[in-house]
């Protein structure tokens, strides 16, 4: 049956050959920011699911390592690149790369973390490499695609539910199917089997951006690991203020809130979530991530393989969908 790695397994893999990366290439400005991103951690779900998709039918997971690597190292470009344009001053707790150097050098250093990412993805086996590839490039358009969304949704208030959940489909969920069938890719596994491990990263992607919308919201900042309330000060367009602002009895209150420019952030955060209370968005935002939940299994259950080799892959849907942080 071969063997099977833990989540802990996989991260700890994936962690080691971070921490082996190096860029001796100067200018060490430029690669000084990359270094230092890839540094602050992170969950590491993205290259874990890749080398556990991979698992699924080969034992052998270094094999696919570079691929994982390249996901994760896109991932941070993505991130670093997304603080430059939200203009965010924290990462993890540490400053963004733009506020330690500079603007410029973010959008430099991101473009040559980009490519970094595609010198590792291009170390695949060359049996499969124009697959891997060709998924990843269709993947870092789609990324950008649900960015540029994200900006225009700034905009907007009509932003509609479906425009949202297509939107975070692009710019979170699609990675997370990107991973999970490239390592199916790298394993020479049946495309059928590569397609179900798609769409479960895709439910997944989802139920775990909404999960992040909730937690911002009615979670604890010590476990969240960062302030409540956040995206109502910054009026993000989230799961949560698009049901309300489509509600006619709460749209007045919520755009009285919207547009001040003098108030107090606490009363703010506190007459918000007043308004999501009285329309129970709690529950209907709960109600949907388990919906996701459920479409994920379903496709992992269709995965032609043996449910004992899959049981990380549930467990870990299980825990992303139902995290507190």
């Amino acid at each position: 049956m071969g063997f099977t790695y833990t989540f802990e397994d996989v991260l700890g893999i994936v962690n080691n050959e971070i921490s082996k990366t190096e860029y001796n290439i100067d200018p060490q400005s430029l690669f000084e920011p990359i270094t230092y991103i890839l540094s602050l951690g992170g969950k590491r779900v993205r290259p874990a699911l890749t080398l556990m998709s991979y698992n699924l039918y080969k034992d052998d997971v270094s094999r696919v390592v570079p691929v994982a690597l390249a996901i994760e190292v896109f991932h941070n470009f993505t991130l670093l690149h997304d603080d430059l344009m939200d203009r965010a001053d924290m990462r993890r707790g540490k400053p963004t790369v733009h506020i330690k150097w500079s603007d410029n050098t973010a959008v430099l250093s991101g473009d040559a973390m980009l490519i970094e990412a595609y010198k590792e993805i291009a170390k695949a086996d060359s049996e499969y490499l124009k697959p891997v590839l060709d998924l990843f490039s269709v993947t870092a358009t789609e990324i950008c695609c649900g960015q540029q969304y994200d900006m225009e949704f700034e905009q907007r208030m009509d932003v509609t539910i479906p425009e949202y959940l297509e939107m975070i489909r692009l710019k979170t969920a699609v990675l997370l199917g990107c991973a999970l069938k490239e390592g199916a890719i790298v394993a020479g596994a049946p495309d059928a089997d590569a397609n179900n491990l798609y769409d479960f990263g895709i439910s997944v992607g989802l139920g775990f951006q909404l999960k992040d919308d909730l937690l911002d919201v009615y979670g604890d900042s010590t476990n969240f690991g960062k302030r409540i309330g956040g995206d109502i000060l910054c009026n993000k367009k989230t799961f949560l203020l698009i049901n309300a602002l489509e509600d006619s009895a709460s749209k007045g209150e919520l755009m009285e809130w919207i547009n001040k420019t003098n108030y107090s952030e606490e009363s703010k955060i506190k007459a918000v979530t007043a308004i999501y209370d009285k329309l129970n968005l709690k529950q209907k935002s709960e109600e949907l991530i388990n919906r996701y939940y459920k479409e994920a299994i379903s496709c992992l259950d269709k995965v032609n393989v043996d449910r004992n080799k899959k049981k990380e892959l549930y467990s870990l849907a299980e825990s992303l969908m139902s995290r507190i942080s």
